[in-house]
This record gives structure tokens, C-alpha cells and sequence, in this order.
């Protein structure tokens, strides 16, 4: 089994625990300052491979701690990915291993895939605006999420008719090149995301909904059981669609 250690013990923290026998990991290292337990060699306890869900503001240090004491890691901690270039720059140098994404879940990485086709679809059908908007737990602390960061991206970029993103509230009509992406954040919602094409005929909505957080879990363990032989800076759906050798 590959000696897995979990950065960050909160829900997904426990919830890749309870899964990681299932896909060939031992869990030897828990590591979060709620238990007293730093990035050091005595607390990572000889892990192969770490696993982080921790906060924005931690996450890039984290990664960078496990890359310099040669263990490989698996991010899914958001709102850090402005120092992806340095990042890159830093695993380059140590030879280190890293996975990293906003959002785990194998059926939302294809559900990036179908809103790329819609758009692509749709992208000539000027009667038709696009709008978004997605839905989390109250205890997320970034908004709106790298999922809808993804996403509005993906529109963006398939779009020609849209040339900018606006998820703060409006308080004047929106622009004809203005995509807006609206977020909410209350009780306990794994997550909710929907673009949908408003017509002054129809409309027509797709949506992702996490049942749970296990689908994260799981897609983060798959991506450590990939990274166990591989070396450098890799994004998740590289993994999705067996990346590089």
C-alpha cells in the first residue's frame, strides 16, 4: 500500500481517510493545527503522497513544504492558483510531483466538456445571452469558486459575442459582452453549478449537482494512485485523460 498522508482534517480531510484503503492507501500521517501536527518529516511520518484541502491563503506554502521533502501531493484547495507559474517553476527545480484542480469530481471535469460543446453550439445563436450561476456550503471561504472561475473561463473563451465576467451584483442593466456568474452560499450545500442560454422564446439550462463530497474524495485519490509514478506540475483532467507518461 502507498503511505498516504491527509493535509487538512476537516470533512474531505475524513472523507479521503474512510476511502483510501479502497484505492491502496495506508493513512499514516494526519496533518492539521487542530491536531497539533505540522509539515515536518516526523509528523508526515514517511508519506509517499499527500493529499490537501486546507484554506487559499496555505495551500501554495503547503504544497511547497511537501515538494521540498520529496513527497508528492495532490492539491484541491482553491484560490491560491495565481502562483501556478512559480509553482511550475518551483517542482521544475525539485523534482517534485504535483496534481492540482478546482474541483475533483470526475463528473464535473465532464461537465466542462459539455458546457464547451453547448457553447460551441450556441456561440452563433445571437438571440440567446448566457448566464451562470453556482451554490455552496456557508463554510466555503472563496467566491465565487475555481469551478466557477473554470467555467466562465470555458464561455469566455468559446463565446465571441462575450468578452468579459461579472460576479459581483449588478446595479445597472447588464452589457450585451458582459457574462454574469452569481454566487450563494448557505447551509450545507456540497455544491450546485447551472449555465444556461435565455431566449425571449425559451431557455435552455445544464446543471452539475454533488450529492455529496465523496465524488471529491474519490477523484483526489485516483489522481495520487496516478501521480505514484509520475513527476511534475500536472491539472487534474490530465489525469481524467491518462496525461502524460
Amino acid at each position: 500500500m502507498i503511505k498516504l498522508a491527509i493535509i487538512g482534517y476537516g470533512q474531505m480531510g475524513k472523507m479521503i481517510e474512510k476511502l483510501a484503503a479502497n484505492y491502496d492507501f495506508e493513512v499514516v500521517s494526519r496533518i492539521d493545527p487542530r491536531l497539533g501536527t505540522e509539515i515536518c518529516p516526523k509528523d508526515l511520518n514517511d508519506a509517499e503522497i499527500a493529499v490537501e484541502f486546507t484554506q487559499p491563503d496555505t495551500a501554495f506554502a503547503n504544497i511547497c513544504k511537501c515538494v521540498e521533502l520529496g513527497v508528492k501531493v495532490v492539491s484541491g484547495t482553491t484560490g491560491w492558483h495565481e502562483h501556478l507559474l512559480k509553482l511550475k517553476n518551483f517542482v521544475a527545480d525539485k523534482g517534485g510531483s504535483v496534481v492540482y484542480g478546482s474541483n475533483f469530481s470526475p463528473g464535473m471535469n465532464k461537465f466542462y466538456e459539455i458546457v464547451r460543446a453547448a457553447a460551441q453550439i450556441m456561440k452563433n445563436m445571437k438571440d440567446y445571452d448566457v448566464y451562470g450561476y453556482e451554490m455552496h456550503h456557508k463554510y466555503k471561504k472563496d467566491s465565487p469558486s475555481g469551478t466557477a472561475k473554470n467555467l466562465a473561463k470555458i464561455l469566455i473563451n468559446e463565446l465571441p459575442q462575450k468578452d468579459k465576467v461579472i460576479y459581483d451584483s449588478l446595479q445597472r442593466i447588464k452589457a450585451d459582452d458582459e457574462f454574469h456568474f452569481a454566487s450563494v452560499r448557505s447551509g450545507n450545500i456540497p455544491g450546485e453549478h447551472r449555465i444556461g442560454f435565455d431566449s425571449e422564446y425559451d431557455s435552455i439550462e445544464l446543471r452539475h449537482t454533488a450529492r455529496s463530497r465523496e465524488g471529491l474524495a474519490v477523484g483526489a485519490l485516483l489522481a495520487a494512485a496516478w501521480l505514484s509514478n509520475k513527476q511534475g506540475l500536472y491539472e487534474f483532467k490530465e489525469v481524467l485523460a491518462g496525461g502524460k507518461d
